[in-house]
């Protein structure tokens, strides 16, 4: 049995125990409130602790040890633990026994590249959208927070049994689209030193210029030879292709990939705007006021309603986002969408859901991450500008600076619902105060250890477990064991900040178990069990990395 099905198996007994204890008379009828097992902070309090007295003690009019006894009475353990006992104020802890945790260093090792994976999602379909930005323009920091996060998450999902599909919406069309068109023929013009002022909404960036040589050198002067409407239109055509090359480049360095990449413009031609408008309607859900076209959201619980097509006729990206979402559940089917969106999308959450709600689907099917800002330092010093271009520094530069990895790491490193601070000189460090370096290190030394190995004591796979029974040598394997539980939190909170965290305690009790326990030695049986449990370390070590995306490195 697996720690994280022992839980569950755990969780099943207390209710029996209360039950139990119930129908005897030994604890008064009470309902069971949701039933809380924990792994204690402090191992002196076991392997596990419940809180569950503490929950009914108001109810039963009893204190929390006395019910603690009670329960402590009736229960049947799970041949997996050693012992029970109770704890003010309250709790009930468990300790696993030691001659189970050895032998699940075997099963670790049986499992290979495949532990920690869990059948939660049984074949859901499940699509992620996220980073999705205007094709105006190169990514920066901000961008690289949901990148990281939507790709670890498609990770973990993928490892918790769901059918994931990953999606880069592209917003090419709208005024952002002819703004960008625009900004192009006045820079286009002026790298063939004509006059031309940028215009007052464009897009100021240096890359513009770099964009419009390229075309320059490229196709020459034929866009001064086309009526101004003709040439901004192909030249943001243009443009909007070459960014996006840049954007899957940059992506690339951060290991993102995307199994689709889908136009916003595909909605209006294939039929999918007026389709979804068409559902608004018929469920009465769209108004004519104002010489503009609303979704009366306000009759689905909205503070307001909000506007779908514009008095001059032009849809607006609401209006693109209820085709789109139109396209996701009731075309593509998807049993669950997860939406990323950047801190300023806030307010758009819930009429989305109002949206879903009139399209007459469940609103729970959709959930949306809201990923808040980022703060790029040194030190104590904030970054505002690139020193390469004037401009925002883009996510290429910080990759360039401190590497993929260390990107990834940080960015996990914080839950997306606050802002975080990315300290550069800290992610450049090779020491143990950079955790991206500890934590690889960690994966290092075990693929050192394992060569060594390899050298002086050849095959290990007869090594004996039991013979696995220091506090260092459990406290490892204890550490091993947690990952399919913390995939299921990931996967359940869609929080994957746990993951750096339980990489970064994993290799803090490697490192421990490292400086307390000789692992090759003269005493060839012992050596033998060690690099086992060294082996399915690296085994859940690397399986975090990967998580996130990471290499797990063999030499540092």
């Amino acid at each position: 049995m697996e720690l994280i099905t022992l839980k569950k198996e755990l969780t099943k007994c207390l209710q029996q125990a209360v039950l139990e204890a119930q129908q005897q008379g030994a604890l008064p009828s009470a309902a069971l409130p949701e039933l809380p097992i924990e792994h204690p902070q402090n191992p002196e309090h076991g392997d596990f602790a419940s809180g569950l007295p503490l929950k009914l003690a108001r109810a039963m009019r009893m204190s929390p040890m006395a019910i603690a006894e009670k329960i402590c009475e009736h229960i049947v353990l799970p041949p997996e633990i050693d012992k029970v006992w109770i704890a003010a104020p309250g709790f009930i802890n468990f300790s696993l026994r030691k001659d189970w945790l050895s032998t699940q260093v075997e099963s670790v090792l049986a499992a290979g590249e495949s532990y920690g994976d869990i059948d939660l999602g049984k074949g859901k379909r499940v699509q992620l959208e996220f980073v999705s930005v205007n094709p105006t323009g190169p990514l920066h920091v901000g961008h690289g927070r949901g990148a990281v996060l939507g790709s670890t998450l498609a990770n973990v999902l993928t490892a918790s049994g769901y059918a994931v599909e990953k999606e880069y919406y592209i917003n090419d069309m709208g005024n952002q689209i002819d703004n960008f068109g625009r900004s192009l023929y006045a820079r286009y013009q002026q790298c063939l030193d004509k006059e031309a002022a940028m215009p007052s909404d464009g897009y100021l960036g240096n890359y513009t210029i770099d964009l419009a040589k390229e075309i320059m050198q490229e196709q020459g002067d034929r866009f001064l030879l086309l009526p101004e409407s003709e040439a901004t239109s192909q030249l943001a055509e243009i443009g909007v292709a070459k960014m996006l090359q840049r954007i899957k480049q940059d992506l690339e360095l951060l290991n993102v990939d995307f199994d689709n990449w889908f136009s916003e413009r595909s909605l209006y031609q294939g039929g999918q705007y007026d389709k979804a408008m068409e559902l608004l309607q018929s469920g009465g859900y769209i108004a004519k006021k104002e010489n503009a076209t609303w979704f009366e959201s306000s009759s689905l619980g909205e503070d307001k309603d909000n506007v779908l097509v514009r008095s001059d006729g032009s849809p607006t990206y609401f209006a693109s986002d209820i085709a789109y979402h139109y396209n996701k559940f009731v075309e593509r089917r998807f049993d669950w969408v997860i939406d990323i969106w950047g801190a300023d999308h806030q307010g758009h959450v819930p009429r989305m859901k109002a949206v879903l709600k009139a399209l007459g689907y469940d609103p729970e099917r959709l959930k949306v991450i809201i990923c808040q800002l980022v703060t790029l330092r040194r030190g104590e010093e904030i970054v505002k500008v690139s020193k390469r271009s004037g401009d925002i520094i883009t996510l290429k530069e910080v990759i360039d600076e401190v590497g993929s990895d260390a990107c990834r790491f940080f960015f996990l490193s914080r839950s997306a619902d606050g802002q975080m601070d990315f300290d550069l000189e800290l992610a450049k460090k090779q020491s143990a105060d950079n955790p991206v370096y500890y934590v690889q290190y960690a994966h290092a030394r075990i693929a050192s250890i394992l060569r060594l190995a390899a050298q002086r004591v050849g095959d290990y796979s007869q090594g004996d477990v039991s013979l696995l029974t220091t506090e260092p040598e459990l406290t490892l394997i204890r550490q091993v064991i947690l990952l399919p539980e913390i995939i299921e939190r990931v996967a359940a909170t869609l929080e994957p900040h746990h993951l750096p965290y339980y990489a970064q305690d994993l290799a803090t009790v490697f490192h421990s178990f490292y400086k307390q326990c000789r692992v090759v030695s003269k005493d060839e049986a012992l050596t033998k069990t060690r690099l086992k449990l060294v082996k399915a370390t690296q085994i859940a070590l690397a399986k975090v990395l990967s998580l996130m995306g990471m290499a797990a490195p063999e030499k540092m």
